[in-house]
C-alpha cells in the first residue's frame, strides 16, 4: 500500500510539471537580455559532437576539461559544447573529430519589462506573467503578489540568504489541513513506514541551480501559480493540494541568476568568493551537496575505471567547493528540508535534453535499493510518451544518462533526506528542434493537460497508481 501511495504521489508531481509548461521560448538557445532597440548580436556558436565509442567520449571530455570549455548538454551519442565569439577557436583535438554547427547563439531582444500590477496573477489563465522570463526582481514580485492574492494557501518563507546577502524565497503551498497534526511531528521520509492515511504528503520543488538555465525557474513558477488558481480555470491544479503540500524555491542560485542578466547570460555558478588569493568566482551548487562529495577532479566518464588526478580547478564550470554544504546556497536548502515531514518526492529542474534520471549521480556502478521502482516509473512514462507524440525519452540513473558527478543534490535528497523519488529533470528539447514561437505551444496544451487530468483521475479513483505515474510522465514532450 505505502508503494502504491507514493507512485500516485510521484504521478501528482508529474501532473504538475505536464500542466505547467510555461509558454516561452525554447530556451535550449538560453535567450540573453537586451534593450529592445538592439539588433541580435551573434555571441557565440554551438557544436555538436558525434561520439560513438566509449573512448571518443573520454577524449572529448579531456579535451572539455583541460582546456575549460562550457559542456552545455551530453546525450549517449553526442556532446554539445558552447565557444562564445571572444574565445580561442576550438581545440585542433576537437576539430579533428568534424563537429557540426547545431546554432548560432544571438542575443535576442526582448520585450520591455510590465509591473506587477499589469501581469494580472488572478488569473492563471489570463495572466501575461508566463510570456516572458523575468530578473530575480520581479520574481520576488511575482512571489509576494501570489501570497498577497492567496493567504488561505501560500505562506512565505525566507530559507537564508545567499553568498552575496540575498534573500532565498520559497512558497509553501497548503490547504491547511492537518497542517496542526504534522508540525508536532517528526518528519517522516519514505524509508520510514507507511505515512498515516490522515497525514499529508510533502514534494519539494527546485528551479535552476545553475544560473542559465531560465526555463528551470520559468516552469517552478508556473508550477505554483497553477498550484493556488481557482479549480474552475482550465489548467488550475488546486485539487492535489487536498492531498499534497509543496515546497517550492524558484530560485536558489539568486546572485548567480542575477548575474545572468545584468553581466553573463551563460554564467553557470553561484557569485561566491572562492579564495581571497585566487580571482575565481562561484561554486557548482549541483557538486556542493554533502553525500559522496568529492573534491578531486574526476574525468566526466560513464566508464568507473576512468579516474583523473589533483583539485578540481576553481575557475572550472564544475568546481565543487572545498569541502560539501561550502556554498551557503547549498546549505539553506537542506536545512529547510530537513524540517519537512512526509516527503516523498524530490525534483530538481534542469535543462536541456528531455531526461527524467533518478539516483545515483556518484557511480554508474552503485544501485540505489530502491532502483526498480525508481526505474519502472521513468521507463512507464517514457513509453507512454512515445505512444502519443512519438518523442524519445532518456531515462535511467543520473550518472547513466550524463556522467558521474559526485556530491548531486538527488543523491543527497535519496540517501540523506530519505526522498525515494528524488529526481532530475531535463526539460525539452535535445537540442536540435529550431526555436518555437510562443503560440506554437497554445494549441496543444489544452489537449495535453485534460488528458493528463482526465487519466490521472480514473488512475486515482481505481488506485491504479502506475497507469497514473505512465500517463503523467508525457510531460516531458510539452515541458
Amino acid at each position: 500500500m505505502s508503494r502504491t501511495r507514493d507512485l500516485i504521489a510521484l504521478a501528482s508531481i508529474l501532473l504538475l510539471v505536464v500542466s505547467a509548461k510555461p509558454v516561452v521560448t525554447n530556451q535550449h538557445f538560453l535567450d540573453v537580455p537586451t534593450t529592445p532597440d538592439f539588433e541580435p548580436l551573434s555571441v557565440g556558436r554551438l557544436w555538436r559532437f558525434d561520439v560513438d565509442s566509449s573512448e571518443v567520449f573520454k577524449d572529448v571530455i579531456d579535451l572539455v576539461n583541460t582546456h575549460d570549455l562550457d559542456l552545455w548538454h551530453i546525450g549517449h551519442t553526442h556532446l554539445d559544447i558552447y565557444t562564445p565569439n571572444s574565445a580561442l577557436a576550438l581545440p585542433e583535438g576537437l576539430l579533428r573529430l568534424q563537429p557540426s554547427l547545431l546554432a548560432n547563439i544571438s542575443l535576442p531582444a526582448i520585450k520591455p519589462r510590465r509591473s506587477h500590477t499589469k501581469w494580472d496573477l488572478s488569473s492563471l489563465q489570463n495572466t501575461t506573467f508566463h510570456a516572458d522570463y523575468h530578473p530575480l526582481s520581479e520574481i520576488n514580485q511575482f512571489i509576494q503578489e501570489i501570497a498577497r492574492l492567496r493567504p488561505n494557501l501560500v505562506k512565505l518563507k525566507n530559507v537564508g540568504l545567499s553568498w552575496m546577502g540575498r534573500e532565498m524565497l520559497s512558497l509553501v503551498i497548503s490547504n491547511g489541513e492537518a497542517t496542526a497534526a504534522r508540525e508536532q511531528s517528526e518528519p517522516v521520509h519514505s524509508d520510514s513506514k507507511e505515512v498515516p492515511s490522515e497525514q499529508k504528503l510533502s514534494f519539494v520543488i527546485i528551479g535552476a541551480q545553475h544560473a542559465r538555465e531560465w526555463i528551470a525557474t520559468a516552469a517552478s513558477l508556473y508550477l505554483a501559480h497553477a498550484l493556488v488558481s481557482d479549480l474552475s480555470e482550465p489548467y488550475s491544479l488546486s485539487r492535489l493540494l487536498n492531498v499534497f503540500d509543496f515546497y517550492i524555491i524558484p530560485v536558489p542560485n539568486p546572485d548567480g541568476y542575477e548575474y545572468t542578466w545584468e553581466k553573463d547570460r551563460f554564467w553557470y555558478k553561484t557569485r561566491q568568493q572562492v579564495s581571497p588569493k585566487s580571482d575565481c568566482v562561484g561554486i557548482d551548487m549541483n557538486r556542493n551537496w554533502g553525500y559522496k562529495w568529492k573534491a578531486l577532479a574526476e574525468e566526466q566518464s560513464r566508464k568507473p575505471r576512468h579516474r583523473g588526478s589533483g583539485l578540481a580547478a576553481p575557475c572550472s564550470h564544475w568546481y565543487p567547493g572545498h569541502r560539501p554544504f561550502e556554498a551557503p546556497e547549498v546549505n539553506n536548502i537542506a536545512n529547510m528540508v530537513s524540517t519537512i515531514p512526509n516527503l516523498v518526492g524530490f525534483l530538481d529542474l534542469r535543462s536541456y535534453g528531455q531526461m527524467l534520471s533518478s539516483p545515483f549521480s556518484y557511480s554508474c556502478s552503485s544501485i540505489p535499493k530502491d532502483a526498480e521502482d525508481q526505474l519502472e516509473a521513468g521507463l512507464g512514462g517514457a513509453w507512454t510518451m512515445s505512444q502519443v507524440y512519438g518523442t524519445t525519452v532518456t531515462t535511467g540513473s543520473l550518472c547513466s544518462n550524463l556522467y558521474r558527478a559526485p556530491g548531486n543534490v538527488i543523491d543527497w535528497m535519496y540517501k540523506r533526506a530519505g526522498i525515494k523519488y528524488s529526481y532530475a529533470l531535463h526539460l525539452r528539447d535535445t537540442g536540435t528542434e529550431d526555436e518555437r514561437m510562443i503560440s506554437s505551444y497554445l494549441g496543444k496544451l489544452s489537449k495535453f493537460v485534460n488528458e493528463a487530468r482526465s487519466i490521472f483521475g480514473i488512475a486515482a479513483r481505481t488506485g491504479r497508481a502506475r497507469d497514473a505515474l505512465v500517463s503523467m510522465v508525457i510531460f516531458l514532450r510539452e515541458a
